[in-house]
């Protein structure tokens, strides 16, 4: 079979020809707990060389995406709870942060395996969005309060609470504003780090002058910015996932073959295609961006409540029965 190469584009034609019949590979991980919701959060790195994976039984393990044995994988302790998110510096190949639900989000270095960072007192924190020049970073937690840090210190450089429920938070590749989805269903963008409305209604009273986007009939749990900031992707717990225009912010198409709440959204390096990620429902749903287009379903054998895209060629890290799989089209 043909190989698709690394920052190569292709048409739908073709991709849907292709990756179908990949085989992917797994990362068995014999030590960590098993079950569909174990495994929390994926990560790649900037250079697409590595993986890291958190999970609720508080493994954290980095894995070299040529070496699935779990024998060649980087094991990072330390956690005491569930791990709920894990990201890798945008702008350094080796520097990981992990958000738990303990309250501490710790900074590693992957290469060395120390703990060069840790922030503690953060109560059930569960969200993580780093800044596009890797110098702060937007954690939430459960009482939705979001906290600016910084890889540096060790307490928050700022703290903004919330007045409405907050799920995921990512930002603009200018790092100017941040996108934060809400249990209302709505999506606000704030300013960043003023962390106020960047756009209002001038004609509307103070209370309801804020603009956000409406696009989900319950709770908005992710979203994720196209990689040339041509939309942003967002998906609720109403099994949608909506595209949003980043220029006049109009609902340009809805993605509806999603099953169950969207946990996670990713887009292809090139930006052509999505893939969202459920708690429900047994493969994965692959979409053209462009036009709407559902291409393929991907046989799981179980939900695959997480979904990621390498960022440099057409290669999927997802969840399945609680494990990594990988399904790569070409080589690094």
């Amino acid at each position: 079979m043909a190989r698709i190469q690394p920052k190569v584009s292709v048409p739908p034609e073709k991709f849907k020809l292709v990756f179908p019949n990949l085989k992917p590979t797994t990362y068995n991980d014999t030590n960590a707990a098993r079950g569909v919701h174990n495994l929390r959060s994926i990560a790649w790195n900037p250079l697409g060389t590595w993986v890291a994976t958190g999970c609720a039984d508080k493994t954290l393990r980095v894995w070299n995406v040529d070496k699935p044995n779990v024998r060649q994988s980087t094991e990072l302790k330390g956690h005491t709870a569930s791990i709920e998110k894990v990201a890798f510096n945008p702008v350094k190949e080796l520097e990981l942060c992990s958000v738990s639900i303990d309250g501490t989000v710790k900074f590693w270095d992957i290469k060395t395996k120390a703990l060069v960072n840790e922030v503690k007192g953060l109560g059930e924190a569960f969200t993580l969005a780093w800044a596009p020049d890797g110098e702060h970073l937007i954690v939430g937690n459960k009482a939705d309060n979001l906290f600016v840090l910084s890889p540096t210190k060790s307490t928050p450089v700022a703290s903004h609470q919330q007045d409405i429920p907050t799920n995921q938070v990512v930002f603009c590749w200018g790092g100017k504003r941040i996108y934060a989805t809400t249990g209302e269903g709505r999506i606000r963008i704030l300013d960043f780090p003023r962390f106020g409305p960047a756009f209002r209604y001038d004609y509307k009273p103070e209370a309801e002058a804020e603009f956000m986007l409406s696009g989900h009939t319950s709770s908005c749990i992710s979203a994720e910015l196209h990689p040339f900031n041509r939309c942003l992707a967002t998906g609720g717990t109403d099994s949608l996932i909506s595209l949003w225009d980043t220029a006049e912010w109009n609902c340009e198409r809805t993605i509806t073959k999603m099953v169950g709440p969207v946990r996670t959204i990713s887009f292809s390096f090139d930006g052509n295609y999505i893939v969202g990620g459920s708690d429900e429902g047994n493969g994965l749903e692959f979409t053209y961006v462009e036009t709407g287009e559902h291409l393929f379903t991907f046989k799981t054998a179980s939900p695959c409540p997480v979904v990621a895209w390498a960022p440099n060629r057409y290669a999927l890290a997802y969840s399945d029965l609680g494990i990594l799989r990988i399904i790569s089209a070409g080589a690094k």
